[in-house]
């Protein structure tokens, strides 16, 4: 950077300190981050923990990280290389998972040493939330704790279990159910795997204790059913026994950041990311909500509302807690990935994802929302952050608690901002009663650029809130002159 020249190393830390860094992160490490979490705290505002360092790699480096971590060892070596490598060359131009996000970190697969630190700085971050925040937050994302190829795999194979459902559903006669019992006869089909029918359809094949026992191999999970033979084939080829490794280490490293946020008294906010992985994530975190919510809301996954399936998601989910009787968690947002969402359907020929407008997306956010909401109202076993800079959101979620009757004592329902930004939100929130957290990135200085270089880039709607607040701190700086009350003095 040229300012880091310019200024030197000292002195550029200092002038970011004094300006980017200073608004949009908290520290450098979780001791320093204390007085910001604690000032906060003071107005009744919590902390969503995350530590925000990044890799700046370049494009290319980007794009060859992405490409072997997504193309196993086995897939290259096999017979049928040439195939998987059409397979993949869409992929391969989507290499750089960053092209066009702005709002999210990514992460590029280096070593499993590489996914060990990762999980270490995710526990450090739990536990420095457990010691700072009452009731706090601590963000992951799943990609940084694995190679991303079994998450890709394996959100195929949950695609294809739901495409066959629908053909299921469409034939709803003799047909269907001989296919249907050739599936559940099949020897992969035991007690522990058997076929749960829930809204929209989705196959159980899973459960956490399996995918995460040393003796089952996941390869031998992911299966998805021949509609003409009506049994179960894998995907691809078997991984190999390293591979094997690896994705048991992954699930392992889920379920140590789990059972430790438990015992610190945290929940785990699991970051959404793209569709290709989106299906996994889901999956697997509805799985830790089995094991983890059984008393109270833990593990809480993401929703992106700019998908045209995000109510068939969040419905889903809340259906199957229902049944199941734990307890649901969910993070709404509009979502980051929608430009390369949009550029990578276009390119390989599927139908667009992402709601066609922004007040599409707007009325899909309400209508998720509300039926969260609902659930909260019939059984208070349903928990859900709105996690909006939108004051019409922020308003909307108000009138309709209000209406449910539906207490901010309750704390069913959480407010959520990026520190640095809509203090005009989060504090009036939190001053009148609402549990209101701000995501609080930290990180030392040189490591945490790529964040607020993301920062910069904001969508031009934040700086309407950005002018709203200056414009609210001027009348109440001439409030303040005329009234003669120039300095604020607290209530005793």
């Amino acid at each position: 950077m040229c300012i880091r020249k310019l200024l030197g190393q000292n002195m550029f830390e200092q002038f970011m300190k004094m300006t980017f860094y200073g608004q949009f992160v908290a520290g450098e490490d979780h001791q320093s981050i204390r007085p910001v979490v604690q000032k906060n705290q003071a107005y009744g505002v919590g902390a969503v923990l995350d530590y925000s360092v990044e890799e700046d790699l370049s494009q290319e480096e980007a794009e060859r990280k992405e490409m072997e971590s997504c193309m196993s060892a086995s897939e290259k070596e096999s017979p049928g290389a040439d195939h998987r490598e059409k397979k993949f060359t869409a992929h391969r131009k989507f290499g750089d998972r960053r092209e066009g996000v702005t709002s999210a970190r990514t992460y590029f697969y280096a070593d499993e040493a590489k996914c060990d630190q990762h999980m270490e700085t995710f526990l450090k971050c739990i536990k420095a939330s457990g010691g700072s925040s009452e009731d706090g937050f601590s963000a992951i994302k799943m990609t940084a704790l694995g190679r991303p190829q079994f998450l890709l795999q394996f959100s195929e194979v949950l695609v294809k279990w739901r495409r066959f459902f629908s053909f299921l559903a469409a034939k709803q006669g003799k047909d269907g159910v001989e296919v249907l019992e050739n599936i559940i006869c099949d020897k992969l089909l035991k007690r522990e795997c058997c076929i749960l029918f829930v809204p929209q359809s989705m196959v159980d094949m899973l459960d956490w204790n399996r995918l995460i026992d040393e003796r089952t191999k996941i390869s031998d999970l992911l299966v998805v059913p021949n509609l003409q033979t009506g049994e179960l084939e894998p995907l691809l080829s078997k991984f190999t026994e390293e591979e094997e490794r690896q994705m048991k280490r992954m699930l392992q490293r889920l379920d140590v950041l789990a059972k430790h946020a438990v015992e610190n008294g945290v929940r785990l906010m699991v970051d959404a990311e793209q569709t290709y992985f989106q299906p996994a994530i889901s999956r697997l975190t509805v799985e830790m909500k089995r094991i983890f919510n059984r008393d109270k809301a833990v593990v809480f996954n993401t929703y992106q509302c700019y998908l045209k399936e995000a109510f068939d998601n969040v419905s889903m989910d809340v259906e199957l807690s229902r049944r199941e009787g734990w307890c649901f968690g969910a993070k709404l947002v509009r979502g980051a990935y929608m430009y390369q969402e949009r550029s990578r359907a276009a390119e390989i020929g599927y139908d667009d994802p992402i709601n066609p407008d922004y007040e599409s997306t707007n009325r899909m956010y309400h209508r998720c929302l509300d039926y969260v909401l609902e659930e909260i109202e019939q059984n208070k076993k349903a928990n859900v952050m709105v996690a909006s800079h939108n004051i019409d959101t922020v308003k909307h979620t108000l009138r309709r608690m209000n209406e449910m009757g539906l207490a901010p004592t309750d704390k069913k329902v959480y407010f959520g901002q990026l520190l640095g930004m809509c203090d005009q939100i989060s504090f009036p929130l939190a001053q009148a009663g609402f549990p209101v957290y701000k995501y609080v990135p930290y990180g030392p200085v040189n490591e945490v650029i790529p964040y607020l270089s993301r920062r910069a880039q904001e969508n031009r709607g934040i700086m309407k809130g950005v002018q709203m607040e200056r414009e609210l701190l001027w009348k109440e700086l001439m409030r303040r002159l005329t009234s003669g009350e120039v300095f604020y003095t607290p209530a005793v």
